[in-house]
């Protein structure tokens, strides 16, 4: 898993090819407004909703709705995160790769294919990750003393204490931005995302 996402937020015009939803009474007011309009009480998905129900009435798009809404709350999220870091002079790919290293073992120290794997990259794309960290001094990099072929990263001092400095305040920005639902509705939530997730494929290791 990672512990943050990357990514742009999109206007309105790039949400998951519009987005229909099941609340029938919601589709219907959507439906009725003209296009740009917004419905009171609706997300800005609902008004995509209610052009595609004008366009083609013969298509139910509720799946849309659905993938429109988790597209663009991750989204929206990546962008509270990015801006979080951006104000501490770190990428949040940096932080995903030292927090990474920081809980995965006690000695914060994993090998290039074992890194890649947690943090969820490709090995190419984890080289230039790691070589960008090495120049910083958050990471050092080895070759193992038990086999010349393994690339073993390590979490530097430097980078211990960057986990450490911010990651209560990563937290505190998460709590944030998800101020907006109650404990329950989070619990809700969280469960729904992982029977979706794990459908799709995207399980843990064991």
């Amino acid at each position: 898993m990672n512990d943050t996402l990357t990514n742009e937020t999109p206007g309105n015009d790039t949400l998951a090819n519009g987005t229909p939803a099941n609340n029938t009474a919601a589709n219907n007011t959507a439906a009725n407004n003209t296009a740009g309009d917004y419905a009171p009480g609706n997300d800005a998905v609902d008004q995509i909703l209610g052009q595609w129900a004008r366009a083609r009435p013969d298509v139910d798009c509720s799946a849309m709705g659905v993938a429109g809404r988790i597209s663009r709350a991750s989204r929206l999220m990546e962008k509270g995160i990015k801006e979080y870091f951006t104000g501490h002079d770190l990428e949040p790919w940096e932080f995903d790769v030292l927090a990474t290293l920081f809980r995965s073992n006690s000695d914060h120290r994993l090998c290039m294919s074992d890194l890649a794997t947690a943090a969820m990259v490709s090995s190419a794309a984890l080289t230039n990750r790691v070589d960008r960290l090495v120049a910083r001094g958050l990471v050092h990099r080895e070759v193992s003393p038990t086999n010349r072929r393994m690339v073993l990263i390590t979490l530097a001092d430097e980078g211990r204490a960057v986990v450490d400095t911010l990651l209560e305040g990563h937290v505190a920005n998460e709590e944030r931005m998800l101020s907006g639902l109650t404990a329950e509705d989070r619990e809700r939530l969280s469960g729904l995302l992982c029977k979706l997730l794990t459908s799709l494929g995207d399980v843990g290791s064991c």
